[in-house]
Protein backbone atom coordinates (compact mmCIF):
# COMPACT_ATOMS: atom_id res chain seq x y z
CA UNK A 1 0.00 0.00 0.00
CA UNK A 2 1.62 3.50 -1.11
CA UNK A 3 1.77 5.72 1.30
CA UNK A 4 -1.43 8.54 0.14
CA UNK A 5 -3.69 5.24 0.13
CA UNK A 6 -2.92 5.02 4.06
CA UNK A 7 -6.35 4.84 6.03
CA UNK A 8 -4.53 5.36 8.88
CA UNK A 9 -5.49 8.87 10.37
CA UNK A 10 -3.21 11.53 11.36
CA UNK A 11 -5.28 13.21 13.45
CA UNK A 12 -7.02 11.46 16.91
CA UNK A 13 -10.86 11.88 18.50
CA UNK A 14 -10.72 15.02 20.89
CA UNK A 15 -7.59 17.06 18.97
CA UNK A 16 -8.22 20.53 18.12
CA UNK A 17 -7.48 21.24 14.39
CA UNK A 18 -8.66 24.11 12.11
CA UNK A 19 -9.23 23.99 8.23
CA UNK A 20 -6.11 24.65 6.09
CA UNK A 21 -8.15 27.09 3.76
CA UNK A 22 -11.37 28.28 5.75
CA UNK A 23 -11.58 30.54 9.23
CA UNK A 24 -12.53 27.65 11.23
CA UNK A 25 -11.55 25.32 14.08
CA UNK A 26 -13.02 22.33 16.01
CA UNK A 27 -12.92 19.18 17.91
CA UNK A 28 -12.68 15.93 16.54
CA UNK A 29 -15.42 14.05 17.50
CA UNK A 30 -15.56 11.14 14.44
CA UNK A 31 -13.68 9.48 12.12
CA UNK A 32 -14.32 7.78 9.00
CA UNK A 33 -11.58 5.42 7.09
CA UNK A 34 -12.43 7.74 3.87
CA UNK A 35 -15.45 9.60 2.53
CA UNK A 36 -18.44 8.22 3.84
CA UNK A 37 -21.26 11.78 2.90
CA UNK A 38 -23.60 12.51 0.03
CA UNK A 39 -22.19 12.73 -3.64
CA UNK A 40 -24.90 16.05 -3.53
CA UNK A 41 -22.36 17.08 -0.33
CA UNK A 42 -19.01 16.32 -2.53
CA UNK A 43 -20.33 17.99 -5.45
CA UNK A 44 -21.17 20.68 -3.75
CA UNK A 45 -17.54 21.41 -2.78
CA UNK A 46 -15.78 23.90 -5.45
CA UNK A 47 -13.90 21.54 -8.08
CA UNK A 48 -10.97 23.07 -7.23
CA UNK A 49 -11.06 22.82 -3.57
CA UNK A 50 -12.85 19.30 -4.03
CA UNK A 51 -10.68 16.29 -2.09
CA UNK A 52 -9.69 13.63 -3.08
CA UNK A 53 -12.26 10.70 -1.77
CA UNK A 54 -9.89 8.09 -0.46
CA UNK A 55 -8.24 9.96 2.73
CA UNK A 56 -9.94 9.92 6.22
CA UNK A 57 -12.78 12.64 6.69
CA UNK A 58 -13.16 14.10 10.04
CA UNK A 59 -16.29 14.95 12.20
CA UNK A 60 -15.72 18.46 13.96
CA UNK A 61 -17.44 20.36 16.66
CA UNK A 62 -16.61 23.95 14.87
CA UNK A 63 -16.71 27.25 15.57
CA UNK A 64 -15.83 30.36 13.16
CA UNK A 65 -16.31 34.02 14.55
CA UNK A 66 -19.88 34.01 13.83
CA UNK A 67 -21.06 30.28 15.16
CA UNK A 68 -20.85 26.89 16.17
CA UNK A 69 -21.73 24.06 13.98
CA UNK A 70 -20.35 20.75 12.81
CA UNK A 71 -18.26 19.86 10.24
CA UNK A 72 -17.15 17.13 7.83
CA UNK A 73 -13.59 17.61 6.51
CA UNK A 74 -11.19 15.64 4.74
CA UNK A 75 -7.76 15.24 6.25
CA UNK A 76 -5.99 17.00 3.71
CA UNK A 77 -7.47 20.34 4.41
CA UNK A 78 -7.00 20.30 8.32
CA UNK A 79 -4.28 21.15 10.33
CA UNK A 80 -2.95 20.60 14.28
CA UNK A 81 -4.90 24.02 15.53
CA UNK A 82 -2.08 26.45 17.07
CA UNK A 83 -4.44 28.37 19.32
CA UNK A 84 -4.66 25.97 21.71
CA UNK A 85 -7.65 27.41 23.64
CA UNK A 86 -10.84 25.73 23.73
CA UNK A 87 -13.33 25.79 21.22
CA UNK A 88 -16.89 26.81 22.53
CA UNK A 89 -18.89 24.60 20.40
CA UNK A 90 -22.10 23.90 23.36
CA UNK A 91 -22.02 20.07 22.48
CA UNK A 92 -18.85 19.86 23.39
CA UNK A 93 -19.05 19.25 27.15
CA UNK A 94 -21.56 16.27 26.60
CA UNK A 95 -19.42 14.42 24.77
CA UNK A 96 -15.92 15.21 26.32
CA UNK A 97 -14.05 16.80 29.34
CA UNK A 98 -11.45 19.22 28.93
CA UNK A 99 -9.15 20.98 27.45
CA UNK A 100 -5.98 18.94 28.86
CA UNK A 101 -2.93 19.68 27.27
CA UNK A 102 -4.71 21.44 24.40
CA UNK A 103 -6.84 18.29 23.18
CA UNK A 104 -10.25 16.96 24.62
CA UNK A 105 -10.78 13.95 26.34
CA UNK A 106 -13.79 11.64 25.90
CA UNK A 107 -15.89 11.44 28.90
CA UNK A 108 -16.03 7.60 30.35
CA UNK A 109 -19.85 7.47 30.28
CA UNK A 110 -20.01 7.86 26.22
CA UNK A 111 -17.25 4.60 25.80
CA UNK A 112 -18.46 1.49 24.84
Amino acid sequence: MSPHQSKTARFSIGQIVRHRFFPFRGVIFDVDPEFNNTEEWYQSIPEEMRPRKDQPFYHLLAENTETEYVAYVSEQNLLPDSEGGPVRHPQIAEIFDGPVDGAYVLKETNLN
